[in-house]
């Protein structure tokens, strides 16, 4: 055989041979990813003593104890203002005046009305006294047979009538009377002062602007106490159910989240907001409308007051109010992780880690839970390490480049 055709066969044998081994990686590597069995780590916690509080967490709004829209009473031009945003005001301060000149001529027409009455019954008053005495002259010379009885009774029928043209008078005066002093409260209503000491949060009407009470008061300004602040917190219906008036409450706001404020519980509203739309109360609502409650989530408002010394609470600002249901200070904990199923008894299954690396599953009573931190009143002993989850290689590793990626975005470590 030449040298040719050997060395064309050893390439071809030295090829198969490079097939081979491609090959044989190729598998190898597909049985590694696709069909090996991933090692599992445990992740685990030790079972420490420490703090747990529950709680139920609710937003709400805070508002002056007091809020008032002082309006006017009374029509017309108001002539002055003599508040201005911000001002503090005392029960009785001015706050604004209206154009009085109609009421004051009202007041003039009632009390002229009075003194005409007045005048009558004194006309009426004298014209008894005369009736009266004609009277006794016809009940003398009746008796004495001088005149005849028609005269009499005459006179006593003008006696009568007088005395009943007084009494009506009399009803007259006090109707004219009632006229004077709704006239003379008018006058006042042209006078708007504070009802409440505050502070002037909102002026809604100017000096100069005319204002209409004939149907609705009008708003002048908006007065509120802002010594104490009234919290409004939405708890949800699957919340309201484990809260009642009395239980210790904290919030805080958004402007000062490291701020802790706290209160207690005062109230509880018996039903929602949305009760003011039911149709079964609201006779002005079709027959074929249909409650909305059934579609959004219903709230019910729990109200409690807390300080405001220095102002720092402000209205209508947002509170992130958590109501304590309960809280056990060194006690065993576990995280709320670790909590496997719950049982007919009421106790869940945890797992605990072996020294041999094994696990064993224990029934543990548990107590306060505030969905982190879990309390365990029984089945676990301090120092414990129960199974919190698990985690293949690839996901620790994914966990890792996550870690460096969100550090410093994978490059090398400083320095090198």
């Amino acid at each position: 055989m030449t040298a040719a055709p050997r060395k064309r066969k050893s390439r071809r044998a030295l090829m198969l041979l490079v097939v081979l081994a491609v090959a044989a990686a190729a598998g190898y590597v597909v049985k590694l990813r696709y069909y090996t069995t991933p090692a599992i780590t445990m992740m685990t916690a030790t079972v420490e003593r420490g703090s747990v509080e529950e709680t139920v967490l609710a937003t709400g709004q805070l508002r002056p104890v007091k809020l008032v829209a002082v309006g006017a009473q009374a029509s017309g031009r108001i002539t002055s203002l003599d508040v201005t945003l911000g001002d503090r005001v005392k029960v009785g301060d001015l706050i604004a005046e209206i154009d009085s000149v109609t009421q004051e001529n009202n007041l003039k027409t009632a009390e002229a009305s009075l003194a005409s009455i007045h005048a009558q019954r004194a006309e009426k008053e004298a014209s008894l006294t005369l009736a009266r005495q004609t009277l006794d002259r016809q009940q003398t010379m009746v008796s004495q047979n001088a005149v005849a009885r028609a005269d009499l009774d005459s006179a006593e029928a003008t006696v009568k009538t007088t005395e009943a043209q007084i009494a009506a008078l009399d009803a007259e005066i006090q109707s004219a009377e009632v006229a004077v002093a709704t006239a003379k409260a008018n006058i006042g209503y042209t006078r708007i002062t504070a009802p409440i000491d505050g502070t002037v949060l909102a002026v809604v009407s100017q000096a100069g602007q005319t204002v209409n009470a004939s149907q609705s008061a009008p708003t002048i300004v908006v007065l509120g106490e802002l010594d104490t602040m009234t919290v409004r917190a939405e708890i949800s219906e699957a919340d309201v159910v484990r809260v009642a008036p009395g239980q210790m409450v904290y919030f805080t706001i958004i402007g000062d989240p490291e701020h802790r404020y706290d209160a207690a519980l005062e109230s509880i509203d018996p039903a929602p907001e949305s009760i003011r739309s039911d149709t079964a109360i609201t006779s002005s609502s079709s027959s074929s409308s249909s409650s909305s409650s059934s579609s959004s989530a219903i709230y019910y408002y729990g109200n409690f007051n807390v300080p405001n010394p220095d102002g720092r609470l402000r209205t209508y600002m947002t509170a992130e109010v958590n109501i304590v249901l309960g809280g056990a200070e060194n006690v065993l904990t576990v995280p709320a992780a670790a909590l496997g199923g719950r049982d007919a008894e009421g106790k869940y299954l945890v797992k605990v880690l072996n020294a041999d690396g094994s696990t064993t599953e224990r029934r543990v009573e548990i107590g306060l839970n505030d969905k982190v931190t879990a309390e365990v009143k029984s089945g676990l002993a301090e120092g414990d390490q129960v199974v919190t989850g698990e985690m293949t290689a690839a996901q620790r590793s994914a966990s890792s480049s996550s870690l460096r990626l969100g550090r410093g975005g994978g490059g090398p470590p400083p320095g090198m």
